[in-house]
């Protein structure tokens, strides 16, 4: 039986130390296996050793560094005619954040060897600075889609 009426998208709870819905989204993200209180503990850690390291408030670290790795444009695939070409597109705001978190918390998990707060920490603070694995990322999506603006006509 189809689905009846529209659903509603419903907005992320904000997280309780800085009332905001992409912290509890990043934190979201860190979980694994439902242990929450744990993801919180690295996530908030993190941000605390991070924003003594740079002299900076912790909050202004997170939203620094998730602006700099967010892109504003991407390729999707788009098949036309039997060829599947790399159509560049924007990045609507709700996807930039998803992927800035998805790629910040890949990187940091990357990193072998030390506590998952200090592999964050450092991750947060390459972000906040402009470098690292997750700001490369963001600019070879960037050059990518760049490479194949002669497809941007196939947008839909």
């Amino acid at each position: 039986m189809p689905r009846k009426g529209h659903i509603k998208k419903r907005p992320p709870e904000p997280d309780i130390r800085f009332n905001n819905p992409a912290a509890s989204r990043f934190i979201s993200a860190l979980m694994m296996g439902g242990k929450r209180s744990l993801a919180e503990r690295i996530f908030y850690g993190a941000l605390e050793q991070a924003a003594e390291k740079l002299g900076v408030e912790p909050f202004e670290v997170f939203d620094k560094a998730m602006a700099n790795v967010t892109p504003q444009i991407e390729v999707r695939p788009r098949r036309v005619g039997g060829a599947t070409y790399q159509v560049p597109v924007e990045v609507t705001p709700e996807r930039g954040v998803q992927l800035s978190i998805r790629w910040i918390v890949m990187y940091a998990r990357a990193k072998k060897g030390m506590p998952m707060s200090e592999r964050l920490m450092r991750e947060l603070m390459d972000a906040y600075k402009n470098e690292g694995a997750s700001i490369k990322r963001r600019e070879d999506t960037h050059r990518m889609a760049e490479a194949n603006r002669a497809f941007a006509h196939y947008r839909w």
